[in-house]
């Protein structure tokens, strides 16, 4: 039994001699010996100062003050990492040789910055044997030079991190993040979770990479991560690279995007219900590391507008560049149109005043091409409409290939400009419309029945509904085939003087118009019907929504003679207008023709007294005035003559 003993008093001898020569072990060789394998590794100089402490259990490691990791030598913002302290564990064979094998790392209230340089470089690519620390190769082959490293938990609590892209000077900023990494494998998967609180609760992203050093190495491998918060959730699945880019299908969970975006510190867009106050559904997403990225397969429901289609986007620049073909079914955009909480305005409440906010025309360039079975713009109602709209620096410019609307087509161009205040306008084209409804849904006129056919120029500015149509200006002209004007029947009104309501029925109306300061001014309406003809002039103020207008229907006599004429005065809301026949100008209009001819007996009556009395006798060519004034020059003349005989 004695050679047991003294091979136990062996190993106690060995074991006291290890932890011997580790309590001896000064703290500041295991921190030079990691910063030189970083250095060695990443190309970039690290540098740990401060007090540098060992510790034996339950790991070997070493904890450390400040620490930096210098930046790529094209940037001059500072370290890509500053902590204020670090704690790194290590294996215990790293004391007698060979790599270090980190096991665990600890960073306190580190300061990460991620740049990318105009000409597309980032600094944040790492680890690759002929690769510059800039990022760039500096040969077509490029063989790993990893660092023996593996974490079984890398912890970081009080991060910030900003991301600097010198080609379009956005600058984004996180605060405040913790972040937990295992990765017990360098060529393994690693899992990681992340909490973000910008906002008023955490965001938590969490998933897995796999093939951590291939990822390191600048290769594609596979990735899923999942953000999660108030107001929902976006998950991807699919593959990514460190350039950055990214293969796989993005979902979207939001039920409140508002709540969702201020969680992140963003600011709220206060999305209408229908435009994405809540946002579900995904795309197959592609991005490369030029920041270019391809939507297909999209399918979203904005909370009542639902949209399919493919889109590529450009993230590049100073704004998004997109290029999108959208197919939607019924398209709700009543909010984005400032109507009001019912989807329309009543005909005697005025126009919507509720600003409209369009700074959304301002987020990105591009042409869109929408497809939509209906679109409701709050008090108008328009069926298949196929359009090209084109963004260009806050102005958007709707080409309308075709728009059904109330039974008829419109085509032509229309313009929503936001660079400085808004403004609307454009040139429109309307076929066979069926009046009586667009004017019911646009103004709460409902006494005038047609299908009209017509042109219109128009521009108005101003943040609402109300401001633009009080300043509405341009050009127009509308032609009719047989309608009915409700509230008046003009027949009767000529034949027996009364207005008590009725109908009238024409066969064909045409008119011309100019607009101003929110009113349209109209000089030649003409219209036909079955015992009459009609015309009129007048102002409808389409920002005031009231009305002034002269009808003047003229019964007919016969083919070749003039009736009666009884001009009925329309005027004031268009709710309620006064409608009554003008006596004054009726009677006006109706006795100056006996006028005429009284005025014209009496004259002459009054000329054959004087050529009577005066013996005036006027020559072929000329009237009783040159007759009487040639009769007195002649009798001076003959007086004179006297004097000198």
């Amino acid at each position: 039994m004695r050679w047991i003993f003294r091979a136990l008093g062996l190993v106690m001898v060995m074991l006291a001699i290890v932890l011997g020569a580790l309590f001896f072990l000064p703290g500041e060789r295991i921190a030079r010996i990691a910063a030189d394998q970083i250095t060695k590794a990443t190309g970039r100089q690290v540098t740990m100062s401060g007090d540098t402490k060992i510790s034996f259990y339950p790991i070997l490691g070493v904890s450390t003050g400040a620490v930096e990791i210098a930046n790529a030598d094209w940037s001059d913002a500072g370290p890509m990492l500053r902590a204020d302290s670090l704690k790194i564990g290590v294996e215990p064979q790293a004391l007698f040789g060979g790599d270090i094998r980190i096991t665990g790392l600890e960073a306190v209230n580190p300061a990460i910055r991620l740049e990318r340089a105009r000409d597309g470089q980032v600094n944040w690519e790492l680890g690759v044997e002929g690769v510059a620390p800039s990022g760039q190769s500096d040969g077509p082959l490029a063989t790993s030079n990893r660092l023996a490293l593996t974490l079984d938990r890398a912890l970081i609590t009080g991060a910030s991190l900003s991301y600097t892209d010198h080609a379009t000077g956005t600058v984004q900023a996180f605060s405040n993040l913790d972040f937990d990494l295992r990765w017990p494998d360098y060529d393994g998967t690693a899992t990681f979770e992340a909490v973000l609180r910008q906002g008023s609760a955490p965001v938590t992203l969490a998933g897995h990479l796999d093939q951590v050093g291939q990822f390191i190495d600048g290769a594609v491998t596979g990735l899923s991560a999942r953000l999660s918060g108030p107001g929902g959730s976006v998950g991807f699945a699919g593959r990514g690279g460190a350039q950055p880019q990214l293969q796989g299908r993005l979902d979207i969970d939001l039920g409140d995007t508002d709540a969702f975006l201020a969680a992140l510190g963003l600011d709220r867009l206060e999305l209408p219900p229908s435009l994405g106050a809540s946002i579900k559904g995904g795309t197959d997403l592609t991005l490369t590391d030029a920041l270019d990225l391809s939507l297909r397969n999209l399918t979203l429901n904005l909370g009542g507008n639902a949209i399919a289609g493919a889109a590529d986007i450009a993230l590049g620049g100073d704004v998004p560049r997109i290029n999108a073909q959208i197919n939607a079914g019924a398209l709700d955009l009543s909010r984005f149109a400032g109507a009001d909480s019912t989807g329309s305005a009543s005909p005697d409440s005025g126009w919507s005043t509720s600003p409209i906010d369009a700074s959304a025309l301002a987020l990105a360039n591009g042409e869109i091409a929408l497809v939509a079975d209906s679109v409701n713009l709050g008090d108008l109602k328009l069926g298949k409409t196929r359009s090209l709209m084109t963004l260009d620096r806050a102005r958007a410019v709707f080409e309308l290939r075709e728009l059904r609307a109330y039974d008829g087509l419109i085509t032509g161009q229309f313009v929503a400009n936001n660079r400085s205040g808004l403004s609307v306008g454009g040139t429109l084209n309307v076929s066979d419309l069926n009046l009586e409804r667009f004017l019911t849904d646009a103004a709460g006129i409902t006494r005038f029945a047609a299908a009209g056919n017509g042109e219109v120029e128009f521009l108005g500015v101003g943040n609402s509904v109300d401001a633009i149509m009080r300043s509405l200006s341009g050009k127009g002209s509308l032609r009719t085939g047989r309608g009915v004007i409700s509230g008046i029947d003009l027949d009767r009104l000529m034949r027996a003087g009364d207005v008590t309501g009725g109908t009238t029925i024409f066969d064909a109306m045409t008119a011309s118009f100019t607009m101003a300061d929110g009113n349209l001014i109209n000089q030649d309406l003409a219209m036909k019907l079955p015992l009459a003809r009609a015309s009129g002039q007048g102002r409808i103020g389409l920002g005031a929504r009231d009305i002034d207008y002269l009808f003047t229907p003229v019964l007919l006599e016969g083919e070749n003679t003039r009736g009666l004429a009884i001009p009925v005065r329309i005027e004031g809301p268009w709710a309620n207008p006064r409608i009554k026949p003008d006596l004054e100008k009726a009677v006006r209009m109706n006795l100056k023709a006996e006028r005429d001819k009284l005025e014209q007996e009496a004259k002459d009556r009054l000329e054959r007294e004087l050529q009577e009395r005066l013996d005036l006798a006027p020559q072929e060519g000329q009237n009783l005035e040159d007759a009487l004034r040639q009769k007195i020059e002649d009798k001076a003349a003959r007086q004179l003559r006297k004097l000198f005989e």
